[in-house]
């Protein structure tokens, strides 16, 4: 367990300024978004972005989740599948879907829905998964820039998960809600699926 938490709190070390990047990022375009009233021309396409941003935040999720327990594994194929797997389209339904769903619900946005990618488009997200496994499993440890754009595109997904259940307008309440809901999408499900998850399998003494 002491090892584990060694290897998570360098991890989070390594990518924590990626991880903020991202998040700022999110929020300035929701601010660009909002206040330089785009949103009536944006939201009739936020679901067509979302299921640009969703699948390649799911590639981006497998592969460094699979190269992260092949950076500490055993190059075991079959847990790397399944850690890489499990790890991006678990991980990143919460993150893309869950977590802005709920925060539509509760800032009683007009037009919330839960949108599970690989339950709406099996295809979509599915195959992404499985192209991330297979190029993180010969990756070998590499993940920085990996973790950086799947930061980003996991931020993007999230903020236009939300812009799909906008109106044309949005009060200060239901802004500040977003930021928060925002935040918590990207920072908790990102650097669990990136850094946590794979983790809890690899069973090296030597780092």
């Amino acid at each position: 367990m002491a090892e584990i938490i060694r290897r998570v709190a360098n991890e989070l070390k390594n990518h924590a300024h990626f991880t903020l990047f991202g998040a700022l990022t999110g929020i300035i375009i929701m601010l660009v978004l909002i206040f330089g009233n785009f949103l009536p021309q944006v939201s009739p396409v936020s679901k067509n972005i979302f299921y640009i941003l969703h699948p390649t935040h799911v590639l981006l999720s497998a592969l460094v989740t699979t190269t992260l327990y092949i950076k500490y594994g055993k190059r075991k194929i079959w847990l790397a599948i399944l850690i890489g797997y499990t790890g991006s389209i678990g991980i990143a339904t919460i993150s893309d879907s869950i977590i802005p769903y709920l925060g539509e619900i509760l800032l009683d946005l007009p037009n919330p829905g839960v949108h599970i990618g690989f339950i709406e488009e099996p295809l979509l997200t599915n195959i992404p998964a499985f192209i991330g496994i297979l190029i993180g499993y010969y990756l070998k440890g590499t993940t920085k820039f990996p973790h950086a754009g799947h930061v980003l595109i996991s931020t993007w997904a999230s903020l236009f998960h939300i812009i799909m259940a906008l109106g044309v307008t949005v009060n200060w309440i239901q802004t500040i809600g977003i930021f928060i809901f925002l935040f918590l999408a990207v920072w908790l499900p990102c650097c669990t699926s990136d850094i946590v998850y794979p983790l809890l399998f690899p069973r090296k003494t030597k780092l």
